[in-house]
């Protein structure tokens, strides 16, 4: 059996126990004896059950045709635009939807921070791989066009930023009884894109044409006749 057989095998067997079991009840020992081969060999190929999970749930992004989709685009404002969008409906939805396993995995990325790291860190390796390159270069179209002010850091960081801001905007949300009640939670989804936005460079006017909500407080019909 080749190597890449091999592993998604392994990975097959992994998705079975992580279903069945969870997170915390699945062990590399059960992956390994429901893949039918040693732990010593499981260990050549994913060096620990954050590892093995982390490529699980890689492997899910890359089979979302809307992510797909988002990610082949042209890089630009409006594809930067969505890119902040999907985030944010993500993690919203983690908070208000009815998956289990969603949530779970956001408990998960949460603990990890706070015990050794090691999932938090290769989930970020994973999320900077798939993600990052589109998000730098429609910063940098963005800002070519003048939609948004040039960067005077590592761009990359902002991604980060925006990231972070939301992931715990939806741990507020996650137990039943919420940690912070925001007002006007409907239009929750909207300040914080506008937030975000802000915070990575865009003006309010590129805001404005390409978010498709209203305009934020100050700025005027002809910012938006300018930015189209």
């Amino acid at each position: 059996m080749t190597s890449d057989l091999r592993r998604q095998l392994i990975l097959g067997a992994a998705k079975r126990c992580f279903a069945r079991h969870g997170y915390n009840g699945t062990t590399t020992k059960s992956v390994a004896a429901a893949a039918a081969i040693s732990e010593a060999l499981l260990f050549k190929h994913f060096p620990s059950k954050a590892a093995l999970y982390a490529e699980i749930l890689s492997d899910e992004c890359e089979a979302d045709p809307a992510l797909m989709d988002l990610l082949e685009r042209e890089p630009s404002t409006a594809t930067l635009v969505e890119v902040i969008r999907g985030m944010v409906r993500h993690f919203l939805e983690i908070a208000d939807g009815p998956d289990q396993e969603d949530a779970q995995r956001l408990r998960l990325m949460a603990t990890s921070h706070l015990d050794d790291g090691e999932f938090a860190r290769l989930l970020y390796a994973k999320i900077k791989t798939l993600i990052g390159a589109v998000f730098v270069a429609s910063l940098e179209r963005a800002v070519a066009a003048g939609d948004a002010r040039a960067c005077g850091g590592e761009p990359l960081n902002l991604f980060w930023f925006a990231h972070h801001t939301v992931m715990t905007a939806a741990l507020t949300r996650l137990p039943s009884v919420h940690c912070l009640a925001y007002s006007a939670a409907n239009d929750l989804e909207r300040q914080l894109c506008e937030f975000l936005l802000r915070g990575i460079g865009l003006n309010d006017a590129a805001i404005a044409s390409h978010l498709g909500h209203q305009l934020a407080p100050g700025v005027d019909k002809t910012a938006i006749a300018e930015s189209a």
